[in-house]
């Protein structure tokens, strides 16, 4: 540690900063979300994922704080919002101020503090890939909804 600087002593006399050896600052360690997981099928699953939206809504979640991601078919509004094309589409994602809703394998999704994965469906391969990616992007929370013995099927560490 440096020696205490007595008060009469300036910046100006201390050593220069070449002489100090810089330290990189430490990354803060990654918080692993909390997991849920809401047994439900393959044909339940946009539905159990609609009802955790509306339930973190209730609780006093914002909205810009939710990501939604599929695994199978798109959700109903992310299919309607894309009609309006692309740009329109990711815009209202980088705005972040309500609920987005995307496929899973879309990398352009970012870091939301809640992320709620329907696993409605999409082959083993694309839902292994899925969750861990989810994971990655939920800062606080992740919630994964699809059947319990197919999700913890496909994470080495079970949901």
């Amino acid at each position: 540690m440096p020696a205490p600087r007595s008060p009469r002593e300036t910046v100006a006399d201390a050593p220069a900063a070449a002489s100090i050896p810089a330290r990189a600052p430490r990354p803060a360690p990654a918080a692993t979300p909390q997991i849920q997981l809401i047994p439900a099928s393959a044909q339940g699953a946009l539905d159990a994922a609609d009802e955790a939206v509306d339930l973190l809504l209730d609780t006093g979640r914002a909205p810009g704080e939710i990501l939604v991601l599929t695994t199978g078919d798109p959700h109903p509004w992310a299919a309607h919002e894309l009609s309006f094309g692309e740009a329109s589409y990711w815009a209202q994602h980088d705005a972040g101020d309500d609920v987005f809703y995307a496929g899973a394998d879309a990398d352009r999704a970012t870091t939301r503090p809640v992320v709620v994965v329907a696993v409605n469906g999409g082959t083993d391969a694309a839902v292994a890939g899925a969750l861990p990616a989810a994971m990655a992007r939920a800062g606080a929370l992740l919630i994964v909804c699809g059947d319990p013995q197919r999700v913890n099927a496909l994470l080495s560490t079970g949901v």
